[in-house]
């Protein structure tokens, strides 16, 4: 059964599971994040935003979390390959941040872009 095309998928789908739990359970940003994502669920049942406002709402929840954990995988290899403080293992985790910034500003706006007309 596992090693058919469907139990492969399911198995995937399983290690999947297993490391959005691990972010999850272990790491403050992804728990921050996930808070914020909450919020601004319950915000969007409160002021009863629309399909289209949804759709992007949480495209820019999933995008953020899903930036959270490239980034976090990026720092864990960076670790494991080079434990000890180095410039280019520095630039390469400062650069991995940076894209979890832009994903981050780029949330905001579409926050403020479908929630400042509501008040």
């Amino acid at each position: 059964m596992w090693n058919s095309f469907l139990g492969k998928r399911l198995k995937g789908a399983g290690y999947a599971t297993k490391g959005a739990w691990t972010l999850l359970k272990k790491e403050p940003s992804i728990q921050v994040q996930a808070f914020i994502a909450v919020v601004m669920t319950v915000a969007g049942f409160y002021f009863n935003i629309s399909s289209t406002e949804w759709m992007l709402q949480i495209f820019a929840i999933a995008l953020v979390m899903s930036m959270e954990g490239l980034n976090t995988a990026v720092e864990e290899i960076a670790d494991f390959v080079h434990p000890d403080h180095h410039s280019k293992i520095g630039l390469i985790k400062d650069v991995a941040a940076g894209a979890v910034f832009f994903a981050a500003i780029g949330a905001v706006v579409v926050g403020c872009i479908i929630y400042i007309p509501k008040f």
